[in-house]
């Protein structure tokens, strides 16, 4: 999850919001790729959970990393909850249930993501190694059951542990037990966002069926290739989800922005103090409303800021686009989910294709691919054939995106080269969580330890 922010300037007005996302656009030249990353940790010895405090616990792998990497810790109260480089610009933060995330710096190109991650974990490893802790790379936790998932110290995560509940019948789990990979792209202009936003809410359930990678729960087989896709269908759908409006006539900044204000609030930082705003939405709250303990508190910026970074969308749009259905995965599927965005979305010819190709699918259609992934992914019947089709479509347009980049790196090989392992996917019509399920049922013997075993960082 992101940073929360105290930026205290005022915020005045409907006008500013719509401005502060325009704000966003950037020259083609100026384009970035930031690519996230969360992982489960565990003690190898036994596969538990790590919890926060003790000798080996995250607290103490955060302060390992702090003084390894001369990186600045971010603090909640006493707490430390996360590193920031502050040349690079990347971070590493905890999500509720102790998952580890990296969220990398802004680079040029996915020759320099790749070095970003490669590099990360070996510093991880250097750290955790010694404590006796390891990562998995999957969607959702296999074995540990949401009570025995340990919860960190962050204050803005108690709020969401009390709201969730009410809203859906997945919001704990989603919190603790699922880890994803997630790309920020760029956009020129309001309409080159429009593009982007609904090619990503389009092809958001290929992605979840090509990364297909939590087929475990509570210790045995969950029914679905993608229960982190499922968890997400049932989270809170006010704030989740495919956005439907973003395919109307005129859709654009003015319209997400009306979208967000009518999105209840999780909470309104202070200093280092959190309250809890979920009575409100935040078209409320610029009218004048305030929750109990916020009655003289001003609107401001960093209330907006954070408020946007609590909308859950498949695409969220911020200052640039996230890009969120798929699920964690192996480190060596990790690059393959930016390289999979960025020839669709970077390259201009390729991205006019992609639009052409999916311009006749209704919102019932995208609606239906989305439901319906998570269980059977790959396989999942779409118009004539299956969403395999589909994501061979894509795959080789986001190929020849990558072509046309033109990035080379210093053994002259182009970017594509990180497709390989959704190549070998779509080659196979396998997704990771079908070669699981087949490991758990044959060489495995139901052992779900396994998974520690043949699938860690």
């Amino acid at each position: 999850m992101a940073r929360d922010t105290a930026d205290d300037t005022p915020l005045e007005g409907r006008a500013a919001l719509i401005e502060a996302l325009s704000e966003g656009c950037k020259p083609k030249k100026a384009w970035r790729i930031g690519t996230e990353h969360e992982k489960f940790g565990f003690y190898t010895e036994d596969y538990s959970p790590v919890p926060y405090e003790g000798e080996r616990g995250v607290k103490a792998l955060l302060d390992g990393m702090k003084a390894n990497l001369d990186w600045e810790g971010i603090y909640d109260h006493e707490h430390i909850i996360g590193l920031i480089d502050p040349v690079g610009g990347g971070a590493i933060s905890l999500e509720p249930g102790g998952q580890f995330e990296l969220s990398g710096a802004p680079v040029e190109t996915l020759h320099q993501t790749c070095r970003e991650v490669h590099g990360h974990l070996a510093h991880v490893r250097e750290v955790a190694d010694a404590l006796g802790i390891g990562f998995l790379g999957l969607g959702a936790s296999p074995k540990w059951t949401l009570e025995d998932t340990p919860q960190m110290p962050k204050s803005r995560y108690n709020i969401m542990r009390n709201y969730m509940p009410k809203v859906g019948t997945h919001g704990l789990d989603m919190m603790h037990r699922t880890c994803t990979i997630q790309v920020n792209l760029d956009f020129e202009s309001e309409a080159d966002m429009v593009r982007k936003i609904r090619v990503g809410l389009s092809l958001q359930a290929v992605a979840t069926a090509l990364f297909a990678n939590s087929p475990f729960l509570d210790r045995k087989p969950n029914g679905f290739l993608s229960y982190r896709g499922e968890i997400w269908r049932d989270v809170d759908n006010n704030r989740s989800g495919l956005m439907p409006f973003a395919f109307d006539q005129g859709f654009g900044f003015e319209q997400y922005v009306d979208y967000a204000l009518d999105i209840p609030m999780y909470f309104i930082k202070r200093g280092v103090n959190y309250i809890d705003a979920t009575s409100i939405t935040f078209r409320e709250y610029m009218n004048g409303k305030r929750p109990a303990g916020a009655e003289k508190e001003t609107v401001t910026q960093g209330d907006w800021k954070n408020h946007l970074s609590t909308v859950f969308p498949d695409v969220r749009l911020k200052s640039f686009l996230e890009m969120r259905g798929a699920d964690g995965n192996p480190w060596r599927r990790i690059c393959a989910l930016p390289a999979f965005w960025v020839g669709l979305l970077y390259d201009e010819d390729t991205l006019a294709e992609t639009e052409d190709y999916l311009a006749d699918w209704t919102d019932e259609e995208r609606q239906t691919m989305r439901d319906t992934v998570p269980k059977t992914a790959l396989n999942t019947p779409f118009r004539r054939g299956t969403v395999l089709d589909v994501a061979k479509r894509v795959v080789t347009l986001s190929h020849q995106g990558l072509r046309r980049r033109s990035q080379l790196n210093g053994a002259g090989f182009d970017e594509g080269q990180y497709l390989t392992p959704i190549d070998e996917t779509v080659a196979s019509g396998k997704t990771p969580a079908e070669i699981m399920l087949g490991k758990y049922h044959g060489e495995w013997g139901g052992n779900i330890d396994r998974v520690f075993d043949d699938f860690a960082y």
